[in-house]
């Protein structure tokens, strides 16, 4: 102790300021460093190393398991479509105007959708359920400008005069069931009613479908509403507990209408059936959709992942996988992560209740935040239910997703992740929710740690320059 006040005593202001400054210049060194490294490669140097090489020397365990398999160039090669980078779709499991998203914003006073996506859905409206043909039936021809009226009010009062007019008017009670039926047990008496008018007049408009183009135009528009009224007949019963017959439903539709796939009926089929726990027929489904070259989505994914993690997550532990290695299971459920969050990096954060949820949008950009919240707000429940499956996501998926490409000119399994995601995304999502944005990677510990250092050592610095005693005094004290 002696010996050591005696050195203090004899240093001067000069050494703590080349002290200072030294320490602050090899700081700033390593900070650039880290940064070069994490705009590179997308993570910290520091923090890869002490991962892969100290942890195992010093006994602990390493939390991300190894990196998974590359797939084949085949596959890549085929997955590379030119597809719209942002095209907008409609959202397969939105909910009901009148009883739910109408609700929401009774209760809280928040506006659930935005001005942008109900546009979006009156252009759907319009497709769908309005042909040149409705000139000679009074009834749609008022449903025609109801469709295009932007007061809900006025929109059911012109679904009354349509009604007024004929009582068998199906997309009148379609109107009904979505915007004014303010539960689902009145939506679903409106679409019963929908369903048996519009029965009836698809059976009319097949057996003169072939006289005119007109007639065969008034088929493709009667068809849309017979598909639409069941469907949402069938998720009706699904919000009710009824999943059996939800599920029959959905199969029925889809073996009538084999033509009408991009619906995306199958998804709300997904759903039901893992409501049910029938993880066989949920994979029995994923054979048949889940292929390269169809258009993926996240329910796709993220159901595909959560199969295979379910049959190891109850037993998964990254202590014993770091020390034994991967079973063949364990790396077939660490690619199939691997592989959904590439697709949509956004999803694992609300699966693991990092990020909030709010009611999902009425359309959705693959591979966006939307189609995010839209796949979260209804599976997550299904990935709490299979013990140890969230579990396995937490410890894979920051290690998969600092492996997914980057930047975005990159792709593995898909192709790049499109850049104009964050706009869409703004314009689909309420005000009120943080919009999630990727490719924008968080920064590690290491390099804000590394700043700081800098940025502190280098004000020692100034100050040792300043003021040279008083900080001698301080450095001895």
């Amino acid at each position: 102790l002696l010996t050591v006040t005696v050195f203090l005593s004899t240093l001067t202001p000069k050494f703590y300021f080349a002290l200072t400054v030294t320490s602050s210049f090899i700081s700033g060194l390593i900070f650039v460093f880290e940064w070069w490294h994490f705009r590179k490669y997308g993570t910290s140097f520091i923090e890869q190393v002490s991962v892969s090489h100290l942890r195992p020397l010093i006994g602990g365990a390493e939390n991300s398991p190894p990196p998974p398999a590359a797939f084949s160039a085949g596959d890549n090669d085929t997955s590379r479509q030119n597809m719209p980078e942002c095209k907008v779709w409609r959202n397969p499991l939105n909910l009901f105007r009148g009883a739910e998203y109408s609700r929401y914003m009774w209760v809280t006073g928040k506006e659930p959708l935005t001005y942008y996506d109900m546009n979006l859905s009156a252009q759907d409206h319009q497709n769908f359920f309005t042909c040149d043909t409705d000139a000679l039936r009074p009834s749609d021809t008022v449903m025609q400008k109801a469709w295009r009226e932007r007061n809900p009010q006025a929109r059911i009062k012109a679904a009354y005069q349509a009604l007024e007019l004929n009582n068998d008017c199906a997309t009148a009670y379609v109107l009904l069931a979505e915007e004014e039926a303010t539960t689902i047990v009145d939506a679903e008496k409106y679409f019963k009613q929908a369903l048996k008018a519009g029965e009836m007049i698809y059976r009319r408009s097949q057996n003169c479908h072939s006289q005119s183009p007109q007639h065969e135009a008034q088929l493709r528009r009667d068809t849309n509403v017979l598909v639409y009224v069941k469907r949402r007949l069938a998720m009706c019963a699904r919000k009710l507990g009824r999943i059996r017959e939800a599920v029959k439903m959905m199969r029925d539709l889809m073996k009538e209408f084999p033509l009408l796939s991009m619906l995306n009926i199958h998804e709300n089929l997904l759903e039901a059936l893992l409501e049910l726990q029938a993880y066989a027929d949920v994979q029995a489904v994923l054979a048949k959709y889940d292929d390269i070259s169809l258009p993926k989505s996240a329910a796709i994914c993220y159901t595909a992942a959560l199969l295979k993690a379910r049959a190891v997550s109850e037993r998964f532990s990254p202590e014993t996988a770091s020390k034994r290695g991967l079973s063949t299971a364990e790396i077939n459920a660490v690619e199939a992560i691997h592989r959904a969050v590439e697709f949509n990096p956004h999803v694992p954060k609300y699966l693991l209740e990092m990020k909030s949820l709010v009611l999902p949008p009425e359309h959705i950009l693959k591979r966006g935040d939307s189609e995010a919240v839209a796949y979260a707000f209804f599976h997550l429940q299904h990935w709490k239910r299979i013990e140890g499956a969230l579990n396995l996501l937490h410890c894979t998926w920051e290690g998969t997703f600092r492996m997914i490409p980057y930047p975005l000119e990159k792709g593995h399994l898909f192709y790049p992740y499109p850049s104009c995601t964050e706009t869409a995304d703004r314009e689909l999502l309420p005000t009120f929710h943080e919009v999630s944005v990727y490719p924008q990677k968080e920064l590690p510990f290491f390099i804000h740690f590394t700043a700081g250092l800098c940025s502190f050592s280098a004000m020692l610095a100034l100050l040792t320059h300043q003021f040279p005693e008083l900080m001698v005094i301080l450095a001895k004290a």
